[in-house]
């Protein structure tokens, strides 16, 4: 597999992933808890995806790194460029780039939907508290109040 088939791939995939959290988001926004459950395990489905990517990724870094005589830590893109066919070089560049860009969105949207559903779940422990009485804490004009405790008091006389 040549460095540009493989990019290829991990684009591909890198955009499967962000359609699948960009839907995610949507399902968190409207409360579609099925959909955001979907969304989950496609997401899994791509995570193994690329796992199985990464795997082949390192095994390629680890052919140029022997090609080159160096450590596979130490292999730049130039490196990765110096065993590409010089027609491939410009389109290497490009996929490594827009494959950065992609990464980086995906971590974005990956962190918005945590604050969402983060969000989510602490407006339902509010609801879930006041449905069920329990004392909640918060502020009062001079600064925070603790919850008030309630005091379970038996009647051995009843």
């Amino acid at each position: 597999m040549t460095v540009l088939q493989h990019l290829r791939q991990q684009l591909a995939s890198a955009r499967r992933l962000l359609g699948i959290m960009l839907a995610q988001s949507d399902a968190i926004r409207k409360q579609d808890v099925e959909s955001v459950l979907a969304r989950l395990t496609d997401l899994q489905g791509e995570l193994g995806t690329r796992q199985q990517l990464e795997t082949e990724r390192d095994a390629l870094l680890a052919q140029v790194a022997s090609a080159l005589g160096r450590n596979v830590d130490d292999l730049e893109l130039d490196d990765l460029l110096s065993v590409c066919q010089p027609a491939e070089v410009e389109a290497v560049r490009a996929a490594s780039l827009e494959l950065r860009g992609l990464l980086l969105e995906i971590g974005r949207v990956h962190d918005q939907n945590r604050v969402l559903i983060r969000q989510e779940l602490s407006f339902l422990d509010h609801l879930m508290r006041l449905m069920s009485g329990s004392p909640q804490a918060g502020y009062k004009p001079g600064g925070w109040a603790s919850a008030p405790q309630t005091l379970s008091v038996l009647d051995a006389k009843a």
